[in-house]
């Protein structure tokens, strides 16, 4: 499964959450296959998204959200991760497409391959982490992690997408912010 493959699956199972979107080629994706006011994209912010998304579920408790990272993002801002465990909102998810590189600027090794980050989510507090490597292991494991309470932390493994990159995104930053603001008061 490719990157973008896996932004398809885990777009087709949203329905009301909020989705923070990782900067660079996964938020292209997401805009691609699912664009709508519940989606923030990261535009330049790389490592911020989990922080974002952490912020949202402690505010809005009531609402799912929906953190969609990067292995290279997570790594840059991995204090987020025991924040979460700290924290510890019922109500997020954190979605990590580990595809060992840095697909926007160039394609270089991130050390993801040497770090099991849904261990160090679990080392970290979240409530469960798991890993999936197929579509079908990915929507098993997405429904398994809908029953669970507490931060939950899903790494799925997936090559880096070949070809051309989706188009940037065609929304402006103040755009998404506040389109994105609206969905949240909701």
């Amino acid at each position: 499964m490719t990157a973008r493959e896996a932004v398809a699956v885990v777009a087709s199972r949203l329905s009301d959450e909020l989705v923070v979107c990782t900067t660079g080629y996964t938020c292209r994706d997401l805009q691609v296959v699912r664009d709508r006011p519940g989606n923030f994209y990261m535009i330049g912010s790389m490592g911020l998204a989990a922080s974002l998304g952490l912020g949202l579920a402690i505010h809005r408790p009531q609402r799912r959200v929906v953190v969609l990272d990067g292995d290279g993002s997570v790594l840059m801002g991995l204090g987020n991760l025991p924040m979460a465990g700290a924290w510890g909102p019922e109500n997020f998810l954190h979605v990590v497409l580990d595809n060992g590189v840095y697909a926007s600027t160039g394609g270089q090794p991130t050390p993801g391959g040497q770090v099991s980050l849904e261990q160090a989510a679990r080392v970290f507090g979240y409530a469960a982490a798991v890993k999936a490597a197929t579509r079908e292991e990915l929507l098993a494991r997405w429904d398994e992690l809908e029953k669970k309470k507490g931060p939950r932390f899903l790494l799925v493994k997936c090559s880096p997408t070949p070809g051309a990159p989706s188009p940037r995104v065609r929304l402006s930053p103040d755009k998404i912010t506040k389109r994105f603001r609206q969905a949240v008061k909701k």
